[in-house]
């Protein structure tokens, strides 16, 4: 299961069925969980903890020192949950101490091709990242949110869940649950109509996303009372409170 090749540092944890694959390198302070498969030339640093039945493709590095000049060797950490599938060159850096200490790659995540994921970034569940796709430090990205090829996300940005940004998009605000961004530097479309589709969305749920975005986007009111009348929509439909909750919540204002 481990090629004769493979450097794996001894105080490593390895759990039963993991695959390692030749002349990869597995450093100190790194926890790799059952089922787990490592191709060929993949570098793991620690400290490092990588959850279930991920696969792990040629030439990704994984946990390496974050590229923040604040980092000066401290012990911060990565974690990765179970069944993400990271694909060719994809890197993804440790947090920093400024930062909280932790990077953070949920669950059932699917990262394409030399995507870079920086330090002290929070990833959830079910997203789909594109080639290229990059994440500057501290951005926040919550679940089923879709990148597009080449998009680019600026340093403490946060996309709320069932986002979508088109291929080359360039963000440089918080973009909020179900919206759809496209361009540089990025603005609003419209609302993930075929994700939220694919989720089981029904229509009358779809129709009240509508609802908000027509009055966040169309209305030409004020944020503040954007909020306010979104907060109205929500005490009739949950599907609302996502939005609402990501509006109360974001700093530093949303793409408009």
């Amino acid at each position: 299961m481990i090629h004769q090749t493979a450097i794996i540092d001894p105080t490593a944890v390895i759990a039963d069925n993991v695959k390692i694959g030749p002349f990869s390198v597995i450093g100190p302070k790194v926890e790799i969980g059952e089922g787990t498969e490592i191709a060929s030339h993949v570098v793991i640093n620690g400290p490092t903890k990588i959850g279930k039945n991920n696969r792990i493709f040629q030439f990704a590095s994984i946990g390496e020192e974050p590229q923040d000049k604040k980092f000066h060797g401290e012990d911060t950490l990565l974690e990765i949950g179970d069944n993400n599938l990271i694909r060719e060159s994809v890197t993804i850096n440790r947090g920093t101490v400024q930062g909280g200490g932790i990077t953070r790659l949920g669950s059932n995540n699917w990262i394409m091709a030399y995507v870079h994921i920086a330090h002290d970034c929070i990833i959830g569940n079910d997203n789909i990242f594109a080639n290229n796709a990059s994440l500057a430090g501290h951005v926040i990205i919550d679940d089923f949110v879709i990148l597009g090829g080449f998009t680019l996300i600026s340093q403490f940005n946060y996309m709320g869940s069932h986002s979508f940004s088109a291929m080359g998009s360039v963000i440089s605000r918080n973009v909020p649950p179900y919206i759809l961004v496209s361009g540089h530097m990025a603005k609003p479309f419209g609302i993930n109509v075929e994700g939220l589709r694919r989720r089981n969305f029904s229509d009358i749920q779809i129709k009240n996303i509508r609802q908000a975005y027509k009055v966040l986007y169309r209305s030409g009111l004020k944020l503040e009372e954007a909020e306010l009348r979104i907060d109205g929509i929500e005490q009739e439909s949950d599907e609302i409170s996502l939005l609402a909750d990501f509006l109360k919540k974001q700093e530093g204002g949303i793409i408009r």
